[in-house]
């Protein structure tokens, strides 16, 4: 079951430059000491890859520069800016570039720098001083290492098809699967006006969510700190607020902001998303790994992801992150239903790999409850079936990260 579409290897290093044709000798050095994990893309895309959070914190960033670009050394100089704030490690390769020039992008806060072409095991050493420091540096003073959390949407293609109870019980069975290791989860409930994240775990509504979303400007790690509740002590939670407020009280930037704040001290956030498509709504889905959507086998669902899908391709958003998952499928023994979800994917091109029972009775009970199916229906198939996929998200994410370390 390919869960996770997009969790390929991570990259350990860029080579960014405004002409990477210009330092095509960097090839053999970054391949020995990186192998398959890294690349190379313009100043244009890599500041556009950063500002967006793609990148996971930890890669080394190695910013080439040449006598051409000293003629507008902005673009470099926001670059270089930017990633310092953010925490990344610059290294500078300079080509043919004056002293003023390197003096100023070194006072940006460029770790090193070395001469192009690259003199031998200069890259090497470079980052064995850079090794070195980082050891010698007290704990109190190192920067808090960023979690890189994996962002998970989970969104219903129309209202009941159950995708608020999928994304409680998805983010519960992580949070407990992973309690005994150094592995955090949390769950963010977006639907400003009629999220139901606080009615499934009977949760209260905090004051203080309403005050970062009325006061965009407050937001920040310990403003984000306080509006989070904690569920049984497992699991970080963000409810909606307890007055109902406009979706668009937020634009993209702050979405984002937010969810890179969650990202550095998570490794998974579970967001449950509002029924209505808003301007930040591409935000969540262009920073998410994958992107569940459940819809069920009626001409609601079929309506409205055909809708849905024109907007994606229309806005050339990633589509291909999606995961259609069906909710209340037909049995195994029921051939009729299978022929049914067969003709139903094909019509609408897309591919249903995912296919989850239908609960029952225990799911609504559970939801006035206030409790995970884990805890009011543990042997329930619906239930079962969520914590396959919990797990199998939690196993990919480590292999993941483990081939990164390797």
């Amino acid at each position: 079951m390919a869960l996770l579409k997009l969790m390929d290897r991570k990259m350990d290093a860029f080579a960014v430059a405004s002409n990477p044709g210009s330092f095509e000798l960097l090839t053999n050095d970054l391949h020995g000491l990186f192998g398959q994990s890294w690349g190379n893309m313009t100043v244009s895309a890599a500041g556009e890859m950063l500002g967006r959070g793609s990148m996971n914190g930890e890669e080394t960033l190695i910013v080439c520069v040449e006598a051409e670009d000293e003629q507008n050394l902005e673009p470099i100089d926001s670059f270089v800016r930017a990633a310092k704030k953010a925490g990344f490690t610059v290294i500078l390769v300079a080509k043919d570039v004056s002293p003023t020039a390197l003096h100023h992008l070194l006072q940006l806060g460029a770790d090193d720098f070395a001469p192009y072409p690259l003199p031998d095991n200069a890259l090497s050493n470079i980052f064995e001083r850079l090794r070195e420091k980082k050891r010698n540096t007290p704990a109190a003073l190192s920067p808090k290492k960023s979690r890189g959390g994996v962002i998970i949407p989970v969104y219903g293609a129309a209202g009941g098809v159950g995708a608020s109870t999928f994304a409680v019980n998805l983010a519960w069975e992580m949070a407990t699967h992973t309690r005994k290791d150094d592995m955090r989860v949390a769950l963010i409930d977006l639907d400003f006006q009629f999220g139901s994240v606080s009615t499934l775990l009977d949760m209260a509504r905090r004051e203080t969510v309403f005050e970062l979303l009325t006061e965009p400007e407050t937001l920040a790690g310990d403003t984000l700190a306080q509006a989070m509740t904690s569920y049984k002590s497992v699991l970080a939670v963000l409810t909606s607020p307890p007055e109902v407020l406009p979706l668009d009280i937020v634009n993209g930037e702050y979405v984002e902001k937010l969810l890179k704040l969650l990202q550095a001290r998570y490794d998974f956030i579970i967001v449950d998303m509002p029924k209505a498509l808003t301007d930040w709504s591409a935000s969540v889905l262009t920073m998410a790994e994958t992107y569940f959507t459940l819809l069920e086998l009626d001409m609601r669902s079929a309506q409205n992801l055909m809708r849905y899908l024109r907007v994606l391709r229309g806005e050339d958003l990633p589509g291909e992150k999606i995961q259609y998952i069906l909710n209340r499928a037909p049995g195994f023994a029921d051939l009729n239903g299978k022929t049914r979800v067969g003709r139903f994917s094909e019509s609408l091109g897309i591919e249903i790999n995912i296919l989850l029972p239908d609960g029952g009775k225990a799911v609504s009970q559970a939801g006035d409850q206030g409790e995970p199916l884990a805890d009011s229906a543990a042997k329930n198939q619906l239930r079962k079936e969520i914590r396959k996929i919990a797990t199998t998200l939690i196993d990919l994410t480590i292999e993941s990260r483990a081939a990164v370390v390797e």
